[in-house]
């Protein structure tokens, strides 16, 4: 049998085409948005996403969206990763007024949400979920932006570590809602009781197992930056296929990786996670297909929901930070106010909350979609650049150097 010279036509579409096509347009769209003098580069990748996804172009098309979901898992495991690294327990310890305020605006977001959207004559069920969803806060726009423009202070460092504890609230109030899904749709008993235990004990002995590796590998390797950069890379990777092996959460597994590297790392065996430039090329990829994710479809059918949404989480969120900030934290007034702006972002975990449901029961999943994808939309828009804004006011750029997007 002779084989086929010759390309076919139209031509076959690729992995390696999709993969340069998106490097390389998201590049550009970052680019774009950088020369606007006030827009993050992050805008722009998501952007970009946005034209070549299924609600403008259409380029890149469900199924191509399928095929790079494994860049995207990489990106965010990195992230996660390297935000959880940020968790310091013992300094959380000496200032619980981090950890007040986290707990403080988790729950009145979570509380607002939940009565603003059962007003409108959203179910129960719905609006506890979308509650959870709301307590999350994006690690990749936050951890990024503060990248992208050099910021540093306390504003920058509370809101890292807010990051990460959100998160994990945001986790433990879905897992706790989920007996309540199983029940809705007449699941076992065992499946109503073992599945969130499962997947939350599996998930944090998997992180403790592989941080406690990771910090042994890291002393075999010694503190050589390219080496435990590998090693970091291939523990994210490492952790993301065992996760999805055994059916756990990888967004919680690579979060509390993060946490447990760091704080059992007594010796500093570890160096400080910095990604560079091999790492950029997967958070372009992360953002240009999180834009092309985002609905005009959702956005339209669900939008004086995603509105309230939207509304009720800030007020919850900012208040809280403000009060505690302020009062008990000692930052400034416009400190305390800019927290607030700095926690906008939301997109990870919502989505993933929506995957976990849709991969349950697929119409429940379908309906509460059309609210979180819809939040997202709006959110990953404005995010962004409220996050970048607010440290810029907040005086934590340096004044020395000239802010790069």
């Amino acid at each position: 049998m002779t084989a086929n010279l010759f390309p076919s036509w139209p031509l076959e579409f690729n992995q390696f085409l999709l993969f340069g096509m998106i490097l390389f347009a998201g590049l550009a769209g970052g680019q774009l948005a950088h020369r606007t003098g006030y827009l993050p580069r992050i805008t722009g990748f998501i952007f970009c996403g946005f034209l070549l996804g299924p609600s403008v172009l259409n380029l890149l098309d469900a199924a191509l969206l399928e095929h790079a979901r494994v860049f995207v898992d990489i990106a965010l495991g990195l992230i996660l990763f390297q935000l959880g690294m940020h968790l310091d327990l013992s300094k959380l310890r000496q200032d619980r007024s981090i950890l007040a305020t986290s707990v403080l605006e988790s729950a009145l977001s979570f509380t607002l949400i939940y009565f603003a959207l059962t007003s409108i004559g959203i179910s129960p069920l719905y609006a506890s979920l979308a509650g959870a969803a709301g307590i999350s806060v994006s690690p990749a726009v936050v951890l990024l932006v503060v990248r992208e423009i050099d910021a540093q202070g306390p504003v920058t460092q509370r809101a890292l570590t807010l990051v990460a504890l959100n998160n994990t609230f945001a986790f433990f109030a879905f897992t706790l809602i989920l007996p309540m899904l199983h029940a809705e749709h007449d699941a076992k008993v065992t499946t109503i009781v073992l599945q969130p235990l499962y997947m939350v004990a599996g998930s944090i002995l998997l992180a403790y197992l592989l941080g406690q590796l990771t910090v042994r590998m890291a002393r075999f390797v010694g503190k050589h930056q390219a080496g435990q950069f590998a090693l970091m890379v291939g523990v994210v990777i490492a952790a993301i296929g065992t996760a999805k092996a055994l059916a756990l959460s990888t967004l919680l597994t690579l979060l509390v990786l993060g946490v447990v590297a760091r704080n059992i790392d007594r010796n500093k065996d570890l160096m400080a996670v910095e990604f560079g430039h091999g790492g950029e090329i997967f958070f372009v990829i992360l953002f240009v297909v999180s834009g092309a994710n985002l609905h005009l479809s959702e956005l339209i059918t669900a939008g004086g929901a995603a509105l309230v949404f939207v509304a009720t989480r800030f007020a919850g969120k900012a208040s809280a930070m403000y009060v505690v900030s302020r009062y008990w934290g000692g930052l400034t007034h416009k400190q305390s106010a800019m927290l607030g702006m700095t926690t906008l972002p939301m997109a990870g975990l919502a989505i993933g909350i929506v995957n976990v449901t849709s991969g349950m029961y697929l119409e429940f999943g379908a309906q509460l979609g059309s609210i979180i994808l819809a939040a997202v939309a709006i959110l990953e828009t404005i995010g962004p650049i409220a996050t970048e804004f607010a440290l810029k006011r907040a005086g934590e750029v340096p004044v020395d150097g000239k802010v790069e997007h």
